[in-house]
């Protein structure tokens, strides 16, 4: 039985208000100021800039919030700070004291501040709630109207839920109000303390006023009027004053004005103090740390973090370098600082608790930055190594820092915001203060970074953008402006790596994997490899700038290093905008590595650089780019999970824990030594995973994994031994091995579970099935499945404690479901979360209204006790009617929540955990039976039976259920990455919750938590979450928890008792009035509205004004002109004017915004319009002029080749390679002949390197004397033999290899023949009835469109090369013109110089024609246009006259030719000249010396030759141009011809193609006929081999069955033996054939085997009559008396041998029959077959040669491929064909010579033959007579002489020799070893007597001691230290003596073994000599 426990349909929605708490309602802004969309789109593109200045006030105040934000963040940021403890330069607050003082003085600004703010929320809140009120009338009435459209049966339910939307709507205004109402008063209170504060800064000032005028009375006498005029003009000042309280506007006046002079001040105070360098912060009490409910005594550390085993590897640059060996990364909420050498982890928790967005380190090193995530994140940085919190700034985004960045400097910090801000902020990092902010962009930006060489500049990048940012100075400030690259022709791609160029360019990466290059916010070329192949297959992650090298890292997986040079000054060569390029150098990292980023690492002491890379596929390499022969290759040093880890299990009995994700690896850890152990990777991603309990496998090694594919995967855990590690090369000593792997699923498998007794094996899918599997050992038996309703999300078998085994499947859409229920329930769940925050809503009102008339009770008795309010003013204020409660209804969400975890409570009841909008309780649901449903209301069935809130967890769903082992705590695996433990009250019940602990440990944003799992001995913890991060933690035991919470719970001081007396009024609000306030506050309400009423009167006065002035205007106007005043004279403010300016300003933008669309859409159509009709012009009608004749060239107008065209050209080329193949049928028997020769190939080979070393002997002996010389002879004859054997076996086998085959034709005459086949010739013309057309002349329509497309690209080709030739041409006659400029220039400054009589004509500068540079003709600017209007006025004026000219046009050109207006250059050297000839007439005048006439006549001469060298330059410029001009119009002409055939063959050829298209189809019918009868030979040559292949076969198997007959007939005789008197009788016996059972055939042979069987029977029934006939009167089928039994009995059964050959050979004979039936059947079909390929041939044949006839009809004009022959030509020919004539009568005669030689040698050969047959017989017989045998000679040889055996000989008389010497040797050293140790006996025996006379001494001296101690005195009694000192000294020595003499006799014992190894004598510890005592010597 199933039961089926699901969410409810969704329904429509009624209202959402009730789904929200107070908490979240307190955060949002109750008023908020209605936006357009201009003004958000201005609050958005407006710069957030600040000063220097401003950063100050920003920091206390943090940013300025937007319209309907709150400063609470910056308050609460504030009181955290002063809650820190005081530290090393800090001061009790936990600042500094610079910090300190800076918020002091902000104090009163930020104050004043909140004055302004109240005041505007006053006005703002009546507005908006009037408006609120009218846009809820009108949402009400819109509803209803659409309501009265609806049909009348949906009516009823649309106005019940408009009520409910009403109702709720009416609710969160009231509740509005109310909160409006609670932050009037608090901004009221704040007010008056803000203006009590104001008044007393004002007496104060008022008061150092007044002094200061008291001393300017006593040093001035003049001063005492003075001083009581001001002391007059001080009264009035305060009477003003009391006047401006009055009036609001004049005081808000004043307000600003001493606002604005208090914010300069304070400004410069902060700017000029900053915090002191030796300056940190205390970072316990900033931490983030665990939250615990107030008053459980819970201790902060019940968890504590012990290692990770995790990367977020695909997080972006979340790889940083600390120093040469640590790296440190974000891990959830850690920052986790890792030793590369010794794997030592440290860890720093976030501040905020959130998660760390982003880090950088500083340039130095010693800091790095920590941006974190949360509301209002801070940017704290640490000190490096010693890890203390050096800054904190704050303010800078809203939710999470994306990228932060040091300058390179490391004065300035650059931090990136995430969503929703994404706000760009510039840091004074060490002051905490902002230098710039600015919005980057309004979507993802990935990276900011500082340029390394342009100060000032800096980039941003992210998703579809790329920003340039640059620091400006302006008159106002600094700025910062950013432009945005645009993409242009690009397509728009997200942007991960970029990299700033040394000039200001911008390298960045592409999605697609290639870089652009930006310059000026554009991309100037986009770089790409050669042939259009991309940099990295994917986009680049990273691009780096190194050593003058740019790197490249993608995520293909490879570094490429690029030549910087080549990309800086790269630039487009055609329109595509693209530069090809190749990379210098390249790395592969691995084959499955995505590279996110690389750091460079350089090692000063050793001088290596190392990389180390960020593998988004798990893993950091390091890696060396040094591109040398010595590089080392990658290298993986640590591995993890990359991504999500969906499954984790723990074994049931050791320290081992598996995990599996989407990495699709399944990893082993070791938690308590802290590695992991084994790795395997699988080709799907990992979905769960369940360690199989011990009652599945006793070792508790089985792990069983589900995959994404629906595979199920179990794996068994195997310790490798030593042999397989070193086989295998195994990393690790452990191995996961496949026991069994099935796919019960089609989609992703998300859950496993085993039943309690370890029997069968559940899997839930997300194919909507539960699968179940029988566990028999180690193997897995599918039983079958269970549909579900839905994806299943997980499934938990009941308890063991359970009456019934049962499974509990949880699904989405809410579906729950058991199965194997007996009572079939079948329910659906119903939110119930709308009703629950209901009563919480009402029951929370309900103390509110209570609370808040029991406060104003308070408070009016308060005030009357205090003399401010009289008991008749209590009924002024009647109370507010209080509105009916409206009609509530539930809210249930149109989808339906997800189940995220569930767990059974009871029989037939479990609880569930929602996600979405039901989070934030656990509900208990039951499956009710039938009585039960009948027993409740229908509306009930679906609802849990019970809650519980999770308290304080602001509805964050739960992922993971975890109860402890002993059931007193429980923990929750939440969606934020919080590890959440609450302690129940009752055990393993989880309705009884708690007090709750808390951590944040994983990604709060995409970290939550897919795993929670306790270790078997609960003193560790696990968890995994979707950030890719692993974590161990070690659990506090419950009886240090229990100590800790008693511990905390005592320090509570204890209760008292209640008295009975009457408890005062305690005021509990902290901002509540003073009775002083009260009384300021009653005043300033007084005052307030008095200023009311006079804002009132003024604006009356002002309408009155204006009334007046209106008269008076038209007063003026009535008056005369003389008398009138000017508009100007009315003017008393300008500003008033330019405020108007302003006006007509936006008037006009707006104006050219409506027009902007039409300006657009002209545009576009005339970007069409060139398109179409210019853009495909490849190039225009250019004619190029000479300078002096009439000679011109134009060129081609030619049009672009459409990509249409290219890409059939490209596919014509792709099918051209599949027509040039060879389409001839092959022949099937081939590959057998290739086969067998190179099977004699290879037998030849071998033989060939047999003999070669068998010919490679060596014949060196290491013999010496005679012998040695004896034996080196007889090898010596022996290798002269084998030498002149190999030369004559080498003189055979040239000889052989010389000999020409049988068939053998020589290559000369094969290759003459075969040439003249081919240019024999056939001259049958195309247009002859018997013409056949070729293969490879046959023409299709694939081959007439390739023709015509190569004809075109020609076409095209050629005229594209002459177009550019003429380009070419044309720009140097540009080149030209300039020069002759230059040259006439020149020329006129000569001629200045010279004489009239010497000056020659200056010849006319050449202009460039209009046709000669056409594509200027819609070229114009400015000042084209305003010439043009002049030009056209002037026409239009001489139009009216008489005279007519010529139009002027753009450029002038025109009718008249105008002469070059003078360039400056000109004109200065104009100038000069004029000055120059008025010098030299004035000279002239006055008399020269002869000195200065001959430097004139040099200077003449020399101008003279110049002035001709000028014009020789001139006229050979234009010769020149003028000859390569008409050069290439002879090409021209050239060209034309051969343009214009090609146009006639284009034409011949489309008309071809034309007719191809009609025979088309007929061709393809034909030609497939063809290729089918073809391929039908082929197939049938195949089966044709196939089947003479088994009829080979079949006669080998025939032939060995008649082997082993005869074989056994052998055997048989054998076994018969010599004379056996039995042997007739056994052999009749063993002839004898008997009928045997058949055995089993098919049902298709019985029928045939049946005849078979009839036959064989009659046989063997005649056979068996004739044989007992023969046997001599004995039974052949019983042994007869006397014969023996064992050798009846072998004959019988090798009979039964014998039968069974038979019987198989009979078989074999009768398939080899059937075999070649089949072979001719086959050939018979075969010659069918090619007959019909023949005809089929012939057809097409005949078709081909009708589609040629139509083709030759066509009319050709080609005289390309035309033969003219002369008369004289055709004589030659025709004596040719006489002279072959003769030449083939010599030809014949040669041949019949040659065959008689022939014959000849064939008889030579055949009597040679002969004769080497005869002496090979006699060498046969010369052996046999001599030894007896055939034998081989070069064996022989070997024998007569073993030169093995006489070098043994040799070397065993000199191994005796040596052993001789070496045993005298020996018995030497014997000799003196023997001699050594009678010394040393000797020397022993006296140390003896030495001791024994020692010994004696010391008992003498013990005797005398011992006679003195008795004869002493009192003082003496006492024992002397010395003697005790002296007595142990001898003791030692006694002791030291007693080891020598065992080490001495354990020498003698080893002396005295024969062949004993003596060892030096053991030393003793030297005697330890009392520090007191001295030595004495002998």
């Amino acid at each position: 039985m199933i039961s089926l426990y699901t969410l409810a349909e969704p329904q429509k929605e009624t209202s959402d208000t009730n789904g929200t708490t107070e908490e979240t309602k307190t955060e949002q802004p109750t008023e908020s100021k209605p936006q357009t969309e201009g003004d958000q789109i201005k609050q958005e593109e407006k710069p957030v800039e600040e000063s220097v200045a401003k950063d100050s006030e920003s920091q206390e105040q943090e940013v300025k919030p937007t319209e309907g934000e709150t400063t609470a963040p910056t308050e609460q940021t504030k009181n955290e700070t002063l809650e820190t403890k005081p530290d090393e330069g800090t001061t009790a607050e936990g600042k500094a004291p610079e910090v300190q003082k800076q918020e002091e003085t902000t104090q009163e600004t930020q104050q004043e501040g909140d004055k302004k703010e109240a005041e505007k929320s006053e006005a703002k809140e009546e507005v908006k709630t009037e408006e609120g009120e009218k846009k809820e009338g009108a949402e009400g009435e819109k509803e209803e109207a659409e309501g009265a459209k609806k049909d009348e049966g949906e009516k009823k339910e649309d106005e019940v839920k408009k009520e409910d939307e009403g109702q709720k709507k009416e609710e969160e205004r009231q509740k509005k109000e109310e909160e409006g109402q609670k932050k009037e008063e608090e901004e009221q209170k704040k007010e008056e303390e803000e203006q009590k504060k104001e008044e007393e800064g004002q007496k104060k000032e008022e008061e150092g006023q007044k002094k200061e005028e008291e001393g300017q009375k006593k040093e001035d006498g003049e001063g005492e009027k003075k001083g009581e005029d001001e002391d007059g003009d001080d009264k009035k000042d305060k009477d003003g004053e009391g006047d401006t309280n009055q009036s609001a506007k004049e005081g808000v006046e004043e307000e600003k004005e001493t606002d604005e002079s208090e914010h300069k001040k304070e400004k410069k105070k902060e700017t000029e103090k900053t915090i002191a360098d030796d300056f940190f912060y205390d970072y316990e009490t900033f931490v983030s740390k665990a939250t615990v409910s107030e008053g459980s005594g819970l201790p902060q550390d019940m968890l504590s973090l012990q290692y990770s085993f995790g990367y977020d590897c695909t997080k972006r640059n979340n790889l940083h370098l600390l120093d040469d060996h640590t790296v440190c990364f974000a891990a959830g909420n850690l920052i986790q600082i890792l030793d590369l050498n010794t794997k030592e982890q440290k860890y720093l928790r976030s501040t905020s608790g959130g998660g760390i967005g982003a880090i950088t380190v500083h340039p130095s090193q010693k800091y790095f930055a920590v941006g974190e995530k949360g509301h209002t994140p801070n940017i704290n940085i640490f000190e490096y190594p010693s890890l203390k919190l050096y800054r904190i700034l704050r303010g800078g985004t809203e939710k999470s820092y994306a990228s932060l960045n040091f300058s390179p400097d490391g004065n300035l910090l650059a931090s990136q915001g995430g969503d929703p801000d994404f706000m760009l902020t510039l840091w004074e990092w060490k002051k905490e203060q902002t230098v710039l902010r600015y919005k980057a962009f309004s979507q993802d930006v990935f990276r900011v970074t500082f340029s390394a060489d342009l100060e000032g500049q800096l980039t941003t990048a992210g998703t579809s953008h790329i920003r340039f940012w640059k620091m400006a100075d302006t008159f106002t400030g600094l700025k910062l402006q950013g432009q945005l690259g645009k993409f242009g022709r690009t397509e728009i791609t997200d942007i991960e790596g970029y990299v700033e160029l040394p000039d200001g360019k911008v390298l960045s990466g592409s999605e697609w994997g290639n870089m652009l290059l930006w310059e000026g916010g554009l991309i100037k070329v986009e770089i790409t490899r050669k042939g259009k192949k991309s940099c990295h297959q994917g986009p680049i992650e990273q691009i780096l700038l190194d050593e003058g090298e740019l790197i490249t890292v993608g995520s293909d997986g490879y570094i490429r290093v690029w030549d910087f040079e080549s990309i800086d000054t790269a630039d487009a060569t055609d329109d595509s905008a693209t530069f090809e390029m190749e990379p210098m150098n390249e790395l592969k990292v691995g084959n499955d590595v995505n590279l996110k980023s690389i750091i460079k690492c350089t090692d000063a002491e050793n001088e290596i650089t190392v990389w180390y890379a960020q593998d988004a596929h798990g893993g950091i390499w390091k890696l060396d780019l040094s591109f040398s022969h010595t590089s080392s290759a990658p290298e993986k040093m640590f591995t993890y999970h990359a991504g999500a880890i969906l499954g984790c299990d723990i074994s049931p009995e050791s320290h081992l824990v598996a995990s599996t994700g989407v990495d699709q690896t399944v990893r082993l850890f070791d938690y308590v030594q802290r590695k992991q152990i084994c790795e395997k990777k699988y080709a799907s991603k990992g979905s769960s995973l369940l360690w199989a309990p011990k009652l599945v496998d006793t070792k508790c090694a089985t792990v069983i994994a589900g995959f994404q594919d629906g595979v199920v995967r179990v794996l068994a855990i195997k310790q490798l031994d030593e042999e397989s590690l070193h086989s295998k090369r195994h990393k690790n000593s452990v191995e996961l091995d496949i026991i069994q792997a099935f796919k019960p699923h089609s989609k992703s498998v998300v859950s496993i579970a085993t039943d309690h007794a370890g029997e069968i094996l559940a899997t839930g899918g997300e194919d909507s099935t539960v699968f179940f599997m029988n566990i028999n050992g180690l193997s897995y038996e599918p039983i079958g499945f269970v549909q579900v309703p839905a994806p299943v999300r997980k499934v938990q078998w009941s308890p063991g404690r359970f009456k019934r085994s049962t499974l509990l499947v949880f699904c989405e859409e809410g579906y729950v479901v058991e199965i194997d229920s007996p009572e079939g329930a079948n329910i659906q769940f119903k939110s119930i979360k709308s009703k629950v925050r209901h009563e919480e809503e009402l029951e929370k009102k309900r103390i509110e209204e209570a609370a808040r008339k029991k406060k104003e009770e308070d408070d009016r008795r308060r005030r009357i006790e205090r003399g401010l309010e009289t008991e008749s003013e209590q009924g002024d204020e009647p109370e507010a009617k209080k509105e009916p409660e409206p009609e509530w209804h539930p809210y249930i969400p149109e989808k339906a929540s997800p189940i995220l975890t569930g767990y059974y409570s009871e029989e037939g009841k479990f609880w569930l955990s929602m996600g979405e909008f039901d989070a934030g309780y656990l509900y208990e649901c039951k499956f009710l039976n039938e009585a039960e449903k009948a027993g409740l209301p229908e509306e009930v069935h679906d609802e849990p039976i019970r809650y519980v809130p999770v308290l304080e967890s602001n509805d964050v769903p739960i992922h993971n259920i975890t109860f402890s082992n002993n059931g007193k705590q429980v923990l929750f695996g939440m969606e934020d990455g919080a590890i959440r433990i609450h302690s129940v009250d009752v055990e393993f019940d989880i309705s009884t919750l708690n007090f709750f602990w808390q951590l944040n440990i994983h990604d709060n944003n995409y970290g939550h938590l897919t795993g929670l799992k306790l270790g078997y001995d609960a003193l560790s913890l696990i968890s995994v979450g979707a950030d890719g991060n692993f974590f161990m933690y070690n659990v506090m035991t419950q009886e240090n928890l229990d100590k800790k919470i008693a511990e905390a719970k005592a320090k509570l001081p204890s209760a008292k008792k209640k008295d009975d007396d009457k408890v005062g009024d305690d005021i509990d609000d902290p901002s509540a009035y003073s009775i002083e306030d009260a009384k300021q506050k009653a005043e300033y309400d007084k005052m307030m509205k008095l200023a009311e009423e006079k804002k009132r009167e003024v604006r009356r006065q002002i309408s009155k004004f204006r009334r007046q002035f209106k008269g008076l205007l038209e007063k003026n106007e009535g008056l005369p002109m003389n008398i009138q005043l000017k508009k100007e004279e009315f003017e008393m403010d300008r500003e008033i004017k330019e405020e108007l300016q302003k006006q007509r300003d936006e008037r006009i933008e707006i104006v050219r915004k409506e027009l902007a669309w039409e300006s657009e859409k002209q545009r576009i159509a005339l970007e069409k319009l060139r398109k179409r009709y210019k853009d495909v012009v490849e190039c225009e009608r250019i004619v190029v002029k000479a300078f002096e004749t009439s000679h011109e060239v134009a060129s081609f107008r030619a049009a672009k080749l459409s990509d249409d065209f290219y890409h059939m050209k490209a596919e014509f080329e792709r099918r051209k390679t599949n027509m040039t193949r060879d389409d001839l049928t092959r022949d099937p028997t081939r590959e057998l002949m290739t086969g067998q020769t190179r099977l004699t190939e290879m037998g030849t080979d071998a033989g060939g390197k047999q003999d070669d070393a068998t010919a490679k002997v060596t014949t060196t002996t290491t013999l010496k004397g005679s012998m040695g010389e004896r034996i080196s002879k007889a090898l010596g004859k022996v290798e002269e033999k084998k030498k002149k054997r190999a030369q004559r076996r080498a003189q055979w086998d040239d000889l052989y290899s010389t000999k020409p085959e049988d068939d053998f034709e020589d290559p000369n005459d094969v290759a003459s023949i075969k040439e003249a086949k081919d240019n024999m010739g056939y001259f049958n013309l195309k247009t002859a009835k018997d013409y056949i057309v070729p293969d490879h002349l046959r023409m299709n329509v694939e081959k007439a469109r390739g023709r015509l497309l190569v004809l075109k690209d020609l076409i095209h080709e050629y005229k594209y090369n002459f177009n550019l030739k003429l380009l070419s041409l044309r720009d140097k006659k540009i080149q030209i013109i300039e020069e002759i400029k230059d040259v006439v220039c020149n020329l006129k400054e000569v001629r200045q110089k010279l004489d009239d009589t010497n000056r020659k004509t200056i010849p006319p500068v050449p202009e460039m024609q209009l046709c000669e540079m056409p594509e200027k003709k819609l070229e114009y600017t400015r000042e084209t246009l305003i010439k043009f209007k002049k030009e056209y006025e002037q026409q239009q004026k001489a139009s009216k006259g008489s005279s007519t000219g010529g139009f002027g046009g753009f450029g002038g050109f025109g009718g008249e030719t105008k002469a070059v207006s003078p360039t400056p250059a000109r004109l200065v050297s104009e100038t000069k000249a004029k000055t120059d000839s008025a010098s030299s007439e004035v000279l002239e005048d006055v008399e020269l010396t002869p000195l200065e006439i001959e430097l004139k006549q040099a200077e003449d001469i020399k101008m003279l030759y110049e002035q001709d060298r000028l014009l020789n330059r001139i006229n050979e410029l234009v010769q020149n141009f003028d000859a390569e001009l008409r050069i290439l119009r002879h090409e021209k002409f050239k060209l034309d011809i051969v343009m214009k055939n090609a146009d006639l063959r284009q034409v011949t050829l489309f008309e071809e193609l034309v007719l191809l298209k009609e025979f088309e189809k007929r061709e393809d019918v034909l030609a497939e006929k063809v290729t089918n009868k073809a391929q039908e030979k082929i197939d049938m040559q195949n089966k044709i081999v196939e089947i003479t292949n088994k009829i080979e076969m079949k006669k080998k198997e025939i032939e060995k069955m008649g082997e082993k007959d005869r074989a056994l007939q052998a055997q048989f005789l054998v076994l018969l033996g010599e004379k056996n008197q039995w042997a007739e009788y056994l052999t009749k016996v063993y002839k004898k054939k008997i009928k045997r059972a058949k055995k089993k055939v098919s049902e298709d042979d019985e029928s045939e085997e049946s005849d078979d069987d009839s036959d064989d029977d009659s046989e063997w029934d005649e056979d068996e009559d004739e044989s007992d006939d023969d046997a001599g009167g004995y039974d052949l089928d019983i042994c007869p008396p006397g014969c023996d039994q064992t050798l009846y009995d072998n004959t019988c059964a090798m009979r039964e041998k014998r039968l069974d050959i038979e019987e198989a050979l009979v078989e074999e004979k009768k398939n080899n029959e059937t075999l070649k039936k089949e072979l001719e059947s086959m050939n018979k079909k075969l010659k069918v077959i090619i007959g019909a390929l023949k005809t089929a041939q012939n057809d097409l044949e005949a078709f081909q040669l009708e589609k040629q006839q139509k083709l030759n009809e066509l009319d050709v004009v080609d005289l390309s491929q035309t033969l003219v022959f002369e008369s004289n030509g055709v004589n030659r020919l025709q004596h040719r064909i006489k002279e072959l004539e003769h030449e083939k009568q010599l030809q014949k005669k040669q041949m019949k010579e040659a065959r008689k030689t022939h014959v000849t040698l064939i008889k030579d050969r055949k009597v040679f033959d002969a004769k080497i047959r005869e002496m090979e017989e006699q060498t046969n017989e010369m052996m046999i007579a001599k030894f007896g045998q055939h034998v081989d000679i070069e064996k022989l040889e070997t024998i007569t002489v073993n030169r093995a055996i006489e070098e043994l000989k040799e070397k065993l008389r000199i191994t005796e020799i040596q052993c001789s010497e070496e045993v005298s040797e020996w018995d030497e050293k014997i000799k003196d070893k023997k001699n050594k140790i009678t010394l040393l006996i000797r020397d022993n025996t006296n140390r003896l007597d030495q001791l024994n006379l020692l010994m004696n001494e010391q008992k003498q001296f013990e005797k005398s001691l011992d006679s003195r101690q008795k004869n002493l005195g009192e003082e003496y009694s006492g024992i002397r230290k010395a003697d005790v000192h002296e007595k142990q000294r001898l003791i030692q020595l006694v002791q030291l003596q007693a080891q020598e003499i065992d080490a001495l006799k354990e020498e003698i014992m080893l002396l005295s073994r024969k062949g004993g190894h003596i060892l030096p004598p053991a030393q003793p510890p030297l005697p330890q000599t009392p520090p007191n005592l001295r030595t004495i010597s002998n």
